[in-house]
């Protein structure tokens, strides 16, 4: 059998994870909000017409920020459209996805939510059809105490307290030509530098997202990040980083190595935000928000046919991919990733949250349950608290159709001091075999296995349902300890989460 070998050691370390890696996205989209997390008169919805059953899996996820309203849809947003009085609200032709908004949840009403599920709110505004000044009023309206226009009318439509949004993207995926309101590099950097200009005049104390590439395999990537970046780069914080993977050509092999393809992605945009500070001759790190990663590709016809045919329908089913085994694998692999740049992402969303690319499936009349890719999320939302560490790992190779050579094993370690845990969060992306896994934990002194949770089946395509999950994770028990040593196995094809604790003497 072969074998992997990693270091892991409390001194090698990476930085601490920001608990906003574990962030999602709520955009109005398909069944996200409207059968998604609001759906009055189902058995489970609670005075507010919310889902209290969506809202335990979320509780259960524990995720800290969630991006919103979009997404494509912020580029023709009016926001005054989903404030005050709901029977007051108009319905309005949702461009993006050829969609009817009828703004029953609106900010107020996500907030709301947002807040009974323990997250906050990243707030993104329309640089597509609208621009600084409707940015400004927004700001003022959520965030402002009192006594000002925006902020009188949120006290009037029963927000006394504001809602204080510390996060903020300018705009969605600027660069695509698909976007409402396109915009070319020149054009996205001046409007976002002055409104970020602005938006921090009404409000100091938030934390500015500028959009990068929508994906790496942009025309204009990486010199869109370059160009943008000399005109926001005084006033933003992030720059937003999006992908999605699939599998259209069914290699199961060559889709488990797309990681890698992320791990690229993330360093080039590094090296682009440290020109940029090079340049300017800035102080400042500007660091990433990857504020939309996942598994698209399954549902893809189906969109086509519903936007192209069915135009205009309220909350039609959009983009709702099931999800297989093999996408939890590469959603483990793409969490790894981001922990290990932990130094430099210091936000991540995973797309979406529920029934829209999401973990989180509902039947309209019936549950909601768990998808396949729902378990890495959960796991490294729970474990992956505290400070990733570098990684040293030696593993066997093998070959793939379009990325050569890769590891068989992805790993990263996260160390919680405070609660005295060491996790590694392992991927054995090898198909054909089990592999031997050895870990050197001897800067860990009395530590000892407590737990190895793993994500593994015979059958790459099957699927959970809400009649029941195929896939979810089970205790191993292979684990051989001696003298700081730590041999266990990875199941091929397997997620797994090694998890150690501090013995008491």
């Amino acid at each position: 059998m072969k074998t992997a070998k990693m270091i892991i050691d409390k001194d090698f370390v990476i930085a601490p994870v920001d608990k906003r890696i574990y962030g999602s996205f709520i955009e109005h989209l398909g069944r996200a909000v409207y059968g998604g997390i609001y759906q009055p008169g189902h058995p489970s919805a609670d005075e507010y017409g919310y889902r209290k059953d969506v809202m335990d899996l979320v509780r259960e996820l524990d995720v800290p920020v969630i991006r919103y309203p979009g997404g494509n849809f912020v580029s023709n947003f009016f926001w005054e459209d989903s404030v005050g009085p709901v029977e007051n609200r108009p319905r309005r032709l949702e461009l993006a996805w050829k969609s009817m908004e009828i703004n029953h949840v609106g900010l107020h009403e996500f907030s709301r939510w947002a807040k009974m599920v323990n997250s906050e709110v990243m707030m993104a505004v329309n640089l597509g059809t609208r621009g600084i000044q409707d940015a400004c009023n927004l700001l003022e309206y959520c965030n402002h105490p009192s006594g000002s226009k925006y902020s009188d009318l949120r006290i009037s439509h029963g927000m006394k307290e504001p809602y204080d949004i510390k996060l903020w993207c300018l705009g969605n995926e600027m660069d695509g030509p698909w976007q409402i309101g396109h915009k070319t590099m020149e054009e996205y950097g001046r409007l976002a530098a002055e409104t970020g200009k602005a938006m921090k005049l009404i409000d100091p104390s938030i934390e500015l997202v500028s959009c990068g590439s929508s994906n790496i395999d942009m025309p204009t990537f990486p010199e869109w990040e370059a160009v943008t970046l000399e005109h926001t780069y005084d006033y933003v914080d992030y720059i937003s980083l999006h992908q999605y993977y699939g599998n259209k050509e069914n290699d199961s092999v060559d889709f488990l190595a797309q990681s890698d393809d992320m791990d690229r992605f993330i360093k080039t945009v590094i090296s682009t935000c440290d020109y940029v500070k090079a340049k300017k001759r800035g102080k400042k790190d500007i660091n990433i928000s990857f504020d939309e990663w996942n598994v698209w590709f399954h549902s893809n016809e189906e969109d086509d046919d519903i936007m192209n045919n069915h135009p205009w329908q309220k909350a039609p089913h959009l983009l709702e991919d099931r999800y297989n085994f093999e996408d939890a694998l590469l959603v483990g692999l793409m969490l790894i990733t981001l922990l290990k740049h932990a130094d430099r992402v210091k936000v991540a969303c995973l797309a979406q949250l529920v029934n829209v690319i999401a973990p989180i499936m509902t039947e309209e009349n019936g549950k909601a349950w768990r998808q396949t890719i729902y378990y890495p999320f959960l796991h490294a939302s729970r474990y992956g608290r505290g400070t990733a560490l570098l990684p040293v790992l030696k593993s066997p190779v093998h070959t793939t159709s379009r990325h050569g050579e890769v590891t068989d094993v992805e790993a990263v370690a996260v160390y919680n001091q405070e609660k005295e845990e060491l996790t590694v969060f392992a991927v054995n992306r090898n198909l054909e075999e089990d592999l031997t896994f050895e870990m050197d934990i001897r800067s860990f002194q009395g530590y000892q296995q407590t737990e190895h949770l793993v994500l593994k089946n015979s059958d790459l395509k099957i699927c959970n349902s809400a009649e029941g999950e195929k896939v979810f994770p089970v205790r191993q028990d292979t684990a051989v300890q001696q003298d700081g040593m730590v041999t266990t196995t990875l199941c091929k094809g397997s997620w797994n989460v090694i998890r150690f604790g501090k013995t008491s003497l």
